[in-house]
């Protein structure tokens, strides 16, 4: 008999909303929302580290479509049986869905990397800004998995227990009416709770710069690993186990390698600066100077009436006497916002198809 609820969580009727003469693919909706949010996060928490906030938009820009083409590859590389040798073409229409996130994160990192050095950030403290965006993201786009009624586990009678269309059910062995574990919300609950980790542990500066960003690839694997045992979807075995759950033991293995290496806790010559060449992005700093600078579009004084500078204009050499005081009453004003940005920098991809990942 079939394994029902008295409490379920029911499946949407369909994948798509409708807009006027458009259907919204919800999957694909929910990979976008979920990069947006990425990007704002990461841009926020560069910002705190002195770094330009702009920085991370343009990274994203090659890294975010470096990891669909990389998610794509890992889809196919670890089920190619269910395109070769008879269908070799489908395994380019990735509107019919099948992305890995483990190859997303793999060579959307390898992109960034590269764009990043280009551009002078410092790797680890990049790396470490960018560490909760990711898991951020990843739970965002899981929620993709419910509309799709795809990725869920073995049957259960739990009050969570996930509910299925007949058809779905059947298309997984199961009789009409069977509940499931919803192994895509356990994910996404999973990687929420990484982000508020990764969050909370760096800001109390006890890691090396770049090991914030290393936990949470180790973190990401080690819920990856329980969560994929209990999915029953097709995939890959090798030696009778899910080939993920390799991948996930072999990463966290990698992970524990390089934490032996370069060692975990921050040591004393270790700091957050964010660029190579020692520059901090200063904004509050730049609005205030531009603001407070009575100059024509060529950045020399107003003159007064007759053509002669105001006396309480300062000149291209400097204040005028008169004025000293209320300049070095604004110079001081000016130091507080930035100290203020270094204070609290302490605190604080389309589609509705299946998806391996």
């Amino acid at each position: 008999m079939p394994l029902t609820s008295l409490a379920t969580i029911p499946s949407p009727g369909s994948n798509a909303i409708g807009l006027g003469p458009l259907d919204l693919r919800m999957y694909g909706f929910m990979i976008a929302l979920g990069v947006i949010a990425a990007v704002w996060l990461a841009r926020r928490r560069w910002a705190e580290r002195g770094g330009d906030p702009e920085d991370m938009t343009s990274i994203a820009l090659w890294a975010v479509p470096a990891g669909l083409v990389g998610a794509r590859l890992y889809h196919v590389a670890t089920d190619w049986k269910r395109y070769f040798p008879d269908r070799p073409i489908e395994s380019l229409y990735i509107w019919q869905g099948g992305l890995g996130i483990p190859g997303g994160v793999a060579l959307g990192l390898v992109v960034g990397v590269v764009v990043a050095r280009k551009m002078g950030i410092r790797l680890p403290v990049g790396l470490d800004a960018v560490a909760p965006a990711v898991p951020l993201a990843q739970a965002i786009g899981r929620v993709g998995n419910w509309w799709n009624q795809e990725l869920f586990g073995g049957p259960t009678d739990l009050p969570w227990a996930l509910e299925v269309s007949d058809r779905t059910a059947a298309d997984a062995g199961y009789a009409a009416g069977t509940t499931f574990h919803p192994t895509f919300l356990y994910e996404s609950l999973w990687n929420l709770a990484v982000v508020v980790l990764l969050i909370w542990i760096d800001r109390k500066r006890v890691l090396r710069p770049g090991n914030v960003f290393v936990l949470y690839v180790a973190c990401y694997l080690l819920g990856r690993l329980w969560v994929e045992a209990l999915r029953v979807d097709p995939a890959s075995l090798v030696l009778g186990v899910r080939i993920n759950i390799w991948m996930s033991v072999l990463g966290m293995a990698a992970m524990a390698v390089v934490l032996a290496v370069r060692g975990v806790r921050r040591r004393p010559g270790d700091d957050d600066e964010p660029y190579d060449d020692g520059h901090r992005f200063e904004p509050a700093m730049v609005g205030a100077a531009t603001t407070t600078t009575a100059a024509g579009d060529d950045g020399t004084p107003d003159p007064g009436p007759g053509g002669a500078v105001d006396a309480g204009d300062d000149g291209p050499d400097g204040p005028a006497a008169g004025d000293g005081d209320d300049v070095d009453g604004n110079a001081d004003e000016l130091d507080g916002p930035a100290d203020d940005a270094d204070g609290d920098a302490d605190d604080g991809p389309d589609g509705g198809g299946r998806v391996s990942g």
